[in-house]
C-alpha cells in the first residue's frame, strides 16, 4: 500500500463540477455503452426486491437463537445464498442515531471546499476526502466523492482524520461505529451457525478482536447526464461484511440478479447487508459476494453510509477446511486481504473479476 503514495492526475471534485452547472458531463464519467445504465424497462424483469428480515427477539435471552431451525436464522441463510444481499430491521442500532449519521454527513458536503480539502486523501491509506478510486491514469471515474475512515483497529483509528465540522460528527462516528461493529459481530455469529460452525467460528477466522472496521460515506451529487455515466461502477465488495445505511428517500443501489439489475428499495431506519469476497473465500464460496452498483439521478443528490467488517489485515484468508471435502475442494489460495485489496486500490472497481481469477486460476 504505501507504494500508492499519489493520484496519477489533479483530483476533481463532482460535486464542484454538479454545481458548476454543467449541462453534459466531462468525457472522464463517460461509461462504455455496455456499463450504462438501461434507461428502457425489460418485460423479463420483474419488481422485486432484496430480502426483509426483522431481528427483533433473535439475540434476546442467554441463549440466543433457539437453534438450527430458528425462523431467522433460516431468513438469514437463505439470503445469504440466493442473493447475497438483505435488509435487516429491528437490529439494535439507535434509529435516532442513523439519522444524525445521515444528516451529519450530509451537512460536511455541503461545507465550503477548502474546509473539505483539509481533509483531502491519498490513495496510500485512502483516508480522508476523495473523489477517486484506483490509480489507474485516464480510467473513467465515476460520478461520487466519498470520505473514508478506519474505526478498527485501535492501532489506525486516527481521531485527526475524523472530521470535526459538523461540531457533534465525531462524536456520532464513534457511537455509530460501535453500535455497528456490535451488530455485525452478531450477524457473523448467525452466518457460523448457518455454515454448522461453532458460532465463534467466522470472527476467529477473521482475527478476533483483531478485525478490521472502516467507513465510508459517499455523496452522490446530482448528474446533468445521469444515462451515462454511475455513482459507484459493478463491483463485489472485497472485505467480509458490509452494513450500509442508504439514503431512504432517494433509491440507487442496484444489485445483479442473473443477467438482470435490481434496484433495491431502502426500508426506513433499515441496514443493507452484504456478503463480501473474503466471506465467499472463507466459506468455500457456500456464501458468494455480489456484484452491485450505484445510479445517479438529475434531480436529487444521495447520501449513503457503507460500514466494512473485515479480516485483520496480515492473516491469510482461505476455505475453511470444516467447509473443504472430495466433493468441495478448496477453491481458493490463501492470501491476507492487504495482498487482496491492493488489487481494487490499484485498479478500482472491476465486477467480480478479482475473486473469480483467483477461483479460475487454480
Amino acid at each position: 500500500m504505501k507504494s500508492l503514495q499519489s493520484w496519477p492526475e489533479p483530483v476533481v471534485r463532482v460535486q464542484a463540477l454538479s454545481e458548476s452547472g454543467i449541462r453534459a458531463i466531462p468525457d472522464r464519467y463517460v461509461k462504455p455503452p455496455s456499463d450504462r445504465p438501461s434507461v428502457v424497462s425489460s418485460p423479463m424483469v420483474k419488481e422485486v426486491n432484496i430480502p426483509v428480515i426483522d431481528l427483533k427477539g433473535l439475540f434476546v435471552g442467554a441463549n440466543g437463537p433457539s437453534g438450527p431451525d430458528d425462523p431467522t436464522l433460516r431468513q438469514i441463510n437463505e439470503a445469504c445464498r440466493d442473493w447475497g444481499f438483505f435488509q435487516v430491521v429491528n437490529h439494535g442500532v439507535d434509529p435516532k442515531l442513523m439519522r444524525m449519521m445521515r444528516e451529519s454527513w450530509r451537512e460536511f458536503f455541503h461545507l465550503p471546499l477548502e474546509a473539505k480539502q483539509r481533509y483531502a486523501n491519498s490513495p496510500c491509506t485512502y483516508e480522508g476526502y476523495g473523489s477517486r478510486l484506483g490509480v489507474e491514469k485516464g480510467a473513467v471515474l465515476d460520478w461520487s466523492d466519498y470520505y473514508f475512515l478506519h474505526y478498527m483497529p485501535q492501532c489506525l483509528r486516527n481521531h485527526e482524520k475524523w472530521p470535526d465540522l459538523p461540531p457533534s460528527c465525531r462524536e456520532q462516528i464513534a457511537e455509530y461505529s460501535k453500535q455497528v461493529v456490535e451488530l455485525s459481530g452478531r450477524l457473523m455469529k448467525m452466518l457460523s451457525l448457518n455454515l454448522g460452525l461453532p458460532e465463534d467460528f467466522l470472527q476467529r477466522g477473521f482475527g478476533g478482536e483483531d478485525i478490521g472496521a472502516c467507513l465510508r460515506v459517499n455523496f452522490y451529487p446530482k448528474c446533468p447526464q445521469p444515462d451515462l455515466t454511475l455513482g459507484l461502477s459493478s463491483h463485489s465488495d472485497p472485505g467480509g461484511l458490509t452494513l450500509l445505511l442508504p439514503d431512504e428517500n432517494v433509491p440507487g443501489l442496484q444489485v445483479r440478479r442473473d443477467e438482470s439489475w435490481v434496484t433495491v428499495n431502502p426500508i426506513s431506519d433499515a441496514f443493507i447487508v452484504n456478503i463480501g469476497d473474503q466471506m465467499q473465500v472463507l466459506s468455500n464460496a457456500i456464501y458468494k459476494s455480489v456484484e452491485h452498483r450505484v445510479i445517479v439521478n438529475s434531480a436529487k443528490e444521495r447520501v449513503s453510509l457503507a460500514f466494512f467488517y473485515n479480516p485483520k489485515s496480515d492473516i491469510p484468508i482461505a476455505p475453511a477446511s470444516e467447509l473443504v471435502t472430495e466433493d468441495r475442494p478448496a477453491l481458493y489460495p490463501a492470501m491476507t486481504f492487504d495482498e487482496y485489496r491492493l488489487y481494487i486500490r490499484t485498479k478500482g472497481p472491476r465486477g467480480k473479476s478479482q475473486v473469480e481469477s483467483l477461483k479460475s486460476a487454480r
